[in-house]
């Protein structure tokens, strides 16, 4: 296993790292204001920082799950996360993250991908560690097409609810494949709100501030994103950070595909742009804390989300 070279943003005393069909419908029980389109349990009237409810907030443990995911086979992939989870040990109330269509990889044959077993198994896992699971998986909407989504389930094990790609990767043809979705969406985890958004989302910003708008806080992006752009996927998930004094989490898968290699690179990233936890090339875990109280005061000290026009 290989480790990237720190670098000048980089506070290593903080990085921790473990080696080692439904619908496209969102479930009733899920609540929040439907009329704006996104999907949230707490309300942030002051993007610029505040607790409009009144919750004491403590730091969160993220962990962030990059592996090589078995082509086509949900078994393989879901006992390969599971073995590395197991030796890092997540602690319970945190998030665990991983990659995008996370047990059978960027395939496009919906009628061998498509079921409920990565739903299932995501609800399992969090019940099992009682943290909260973001996991990607393919979907078929209400229209009878795919769904590139980012599930989330709660530590009791029920799905909260799903976020849809926004940005098909069109050109690798998938356009034609997954649909995109349309709207962002934004959940309650242990008061932090939270966006998820997936891949090639990340090269958007104003989907970004769309999430902004609704008072996000956080923003998880998973990915299969190629080695041969690694690059650009650790610049702007600093950048998307730094301009939206927001926490940023990124999870990339490693190994190979049909199509592509991956190089992992997954990261977590505070609301100054201050990489906490970085991975390198191989499988494993790595796990950050982060204190949204920081991330709030910050907001606060330098107010720069007011000016947003």
């Amino acid at each position: 296993m290989s480790k990237r070279e720190s670098v000048s943003n980089t506070r290593p005393a903080r990085v921790e790292k473990n080696p080692t069909m439904g619908c496209c419908g969102y479930p009733a029980r899920l609540s929040g204001d439907r009329s704006s389109g996104v999907e949230h349990l707490v309300v942030v009237q002051d993007v610029a920082g505040s607790n409009p409810v009144g919750r004491p907030f403590s730091p969160m443990r993220i962990h962030c799950v990059q592996f090589d995911i078995t082509w086509e086979d949900k078994a393989a992939s879901h006992a390969r996360a599971e073995a590395l989870l197991e030796a890092s040990g997540p602690s319970p109330g945190g998030l665990i993250v991983l990659p995008e269509l996370g047990d059978v990889g960027f395939s496009f044959a919906l009628d061998r991908i498509v079921d409920d077993r990565s739903e299932q198994w995501a609800c399992q896992l969090a019940a099992r560690w009682r943290c909260w699971v973001l996991h990607g998986w393919p979907m078929l909407g209400r229209d009878g097409k795919g769904r590139n989504v980012s599930g989330l389930c709660s530590p009791d094990g029920t799905l909260l609810g799903i976020a849809e790609k926004m940005h098909p990767f069109t050109i690798g043809n998938d356009g034609g494949v997954y649909m995109p979705g349309d709207r962002v969406r934004v959940f309650d985890v242990e008061g932090v709100s939270l966006c998820p958004l997936v891949c090639y989302d990340l090269r958007f910003p104003e989907v970004f501030r769309r999430g902004m708008s609704e008072g996000a806080e956080m923003f998880t992006v998973i990915a299969n994103w190629p080695a041969q752009r690694d690059a650009h996927w650790r610049t702007l998930l600093i950048a998307r950070a730094i301009e939206n004094q927001a926490i940023v989490v990124g999870c990339n898968r490693v190994g190979s595909d049909p199509s592509f290699r991956y190089a992992g690179g997954s990261l977590i990233v505070d609301a100054e742009g201050v990489v906490v936890a970085e991975g390198g090339d191989g499988e494993e875990v790595i796990s950050a804390e982060v204190d949204p109280a920081e991330m709030r005061t910050w907001r606060k000290v330098f107010p720069a989300l007011r000016d947003v026009r």
